[in-house]
């Protein structure tokens, strides 16, 4: 098949709200019609321990983010603490600061902090760069991430080991309208010809209602995956997954649909 097809993406949107997604913008670029509905909403929790510890880089020996919206957490705190932040940045800055991926990197660097792992792309690999990186004699690594996260990393930093303090500073729920988005985007546009899924939680909290609405042409829909876990959690609600981005970036998504569709 040939011609606009229509994807539709159930992910966050981009933190800045005045640009286009670039997932929307690389789709197009491959000719293809992309929606996007947010599946999750977040919200900051435990913002004062978070402050406290931000501000005793002496307890810690580094800093590990999975997430953006864990780094987002960090600037909500910093916001009110500038010349504090300051003074303490340079302390964190000669200490490792681990980031999965780019999208984290870019938000790490912003703080000021210099990131390693920008390469990695998942917890699994970036596991395995902090322990070439890292040894049991040191402090523990300060680990901010969400309510529902994956045990990948704290698990293989365990078993080696490597101490870890984790603390959770956002928590996700479903998106308020995401049933009322979904079911308006099927009536007046139809049958998507590619959904992309961008998370497990994503796969949870909209699969029951996208089969109700697809009925006989669930079949026909080419599910795509930002990633292996995403993938794994289409697969275990027994779905065929067509095609999974080769690293979590706008471009590779973009490429691996537009193979799916030809």
């Amino acid at each position: 098949m040939t011609g606009k097809m229509k994807v539709l993406l159930l992910k966050e949107p981009r933190e800045s709200e005045n640009e286009a997604d670039p997932y929307i913008k690389e789709l197009a670029s491959c000719g293809h019609t992309a929606a996007l509905i947010p599946v999750l909403s977040f919200t900051f929790v435990s913002l004062n321990e978070l402050s406290e510890r931000l501000f005793q880089p002496e307890r810690f020996g580094g800093l590990i983010f999975t997430s953006p919206r864990a780094v987002e957490a960090v600037k909500t705190c910093l916001d009110s603490h500038t010349h504090k932040w300051a003074a303490v940045k340079d302390e964190w800055n000669a200490k490792p600061v681990y980031a999965v991926g780019k999208a984290t990197a870019s938000l790490v660097a912003d703080l000021g902090l210099c990131p390693l792992g920008e390469e990695t792309g998942t917890a699994d690999s970036l596991s395995l760069l902090i322990l070439q990186r890292e040894n049991r004699e040191t402090l523990p690594l300060f680990f901010p991430c969400g309510s529902i996260k994956r045990e990948v990393l704290p698990t293989a930093l365990r078993h080696n080991r490597v101490p870890l303090e984790t603390l959770s500073v956002y928590q996700t729920s479903e998106h308020p309208d995401l049933q009322k988005n979904i079911t308006d985007y099927f009536t007046q546009q139809g049958v998507p010809a590619s959904v992309a899924f961008f998370s497990p939680s994503g796969v949870t909290f909209c699969l029951d209602l996208l089969k109700r609405l697809s009925g006989s042409q669930l079949e026909q829909i080419k599910f795509a995956a930002i990633g292996p876990t995403t993938a794994d959690a289409l697969e275990s609600h027994g779905l065929t997954v067509r095609c999974c981005a080769e690293k979590p970036t706008a471009k590779h998504l973009a490429t691996a649909i537009t193979r799916a569709l030809q």
